[in-house]
């Protein structure tokens, strides 16, 4: 069975897995260094800026579905949601760090989000009120929502692949990583 494996850069900064087979669909994995999905506790944040005391600060309520928990806490506008976040010790979802995947993504239920570096989501998403807090900047009080991020993939390139849903094939992820 042949299989084409190309590693493409994210903006310089995360790299992504692309592999087709013969018996499978087109797919991108992310590459995440330990193999996994990650959560803010697992890895230390970047480094935080102080804000000028001019910046002003915006209220964030974050309803991480996948834990069943609620944050709020405070962003000054100039600083990323996520990394302010794991400065204050709260755990949200993320991999790339640098808005190249959907694993940090949320539903903007009230509120603003800055997000020009978000290469990860289309602007047909943002537009339908998708963020990616790893590089969102609060630009009012906001209230998010996390998702699961095969489910924005799928709403953003599901139309791509006629026969449904993506596969992650495991098995072809671990020949390509052990053949490095």
């Amino acid at each position: 069975m042949a299989m084409d494996l190309r590693i493409l850069s994210c903006n310089g900064h995360g790299s992504f897995l692309l592999a087709s087979s013969p018996y499978r669909n087109r797919f991108l994995l992310p590459r995440p260094e330990n193999g996994g999905h990650h959560h803010s506790s697992r890895k230390s944040p970047k480094k935080i800026t102080s804000s000028s005391s001019s910046v002003p600060t915006h209220r964030v309520t974050v309803h991480n579905r996948q834990r069943g928990v609620v944050h709020h806490f405070l962003v000054p506008e100039d600083q990323y949601i996520l990394h302010t976040a794991e400065a204050q010790n709260i755990s949200l979802p993320f991999a790339c760090r640098h808005g190249c995947c959907t694993s940090c993504a949320v539903r903007i239920k009230s509120g603003q989000i800055k997000q020009p570096d978000a290469l990860g989501i289309s602007a047909e998403l943002k537009s339908k009120g998708y963020a990616l807090l790893c590089v969102g900047f609060p630009s009012s009080d906001i209230e998010v929502e996390t998702q699961d991020e095969d489910e924005v993939y799928w709403l953003q390139f599901g139309r791509y692949f006629a026969r449904g849903p993506i596969e992650r094939d495991d098995y072809a992820l671990e020949l390509a990583v052990g053949d490095e």
